[in-house]
């Protein structure tokens, strides 16, 4: 009973790490450029969050913090916005 006891709690150890492996690995991302969240383009003077579409053509007011408002409120807008259409 003991060798069984012991086989069964190794078999439940490995199933939970291949699960906690698999939320790891689907939470780090490949690091492809189509995994982008933001670009900053300094030759344009350019902003762009991918995840929303935004495009800022402000680059100097949003590494100063004075823009950034703008986007992050654009960005509560979209996920609100997203969050009505799921329910």
């Amino acid at each position: 009973m003991k060798v069984l006891r012991s086989r069964l709690y190794e078999l439940e150890i490995e199933k939970k790490d291949k699960e906690r492996a698999q939320d790891r690995k689907s939470q780090v991302g490949t690091g492809d450029r189509s995994e982008r969240i933001r670009t900053y383009n300094y030759p344009q003077n350019r902003v762009t969050d991918h995840r929303i579409g935004l495009t800022l053509h402000k680059l100097e007011q949003v590494l100063e913090g004075a823009a950034l408002d703008e986007m992050i409120d654009s960005l509560n807008t979209h996920f609100q916005a997203e969050k009505l259409k799921e329910l």
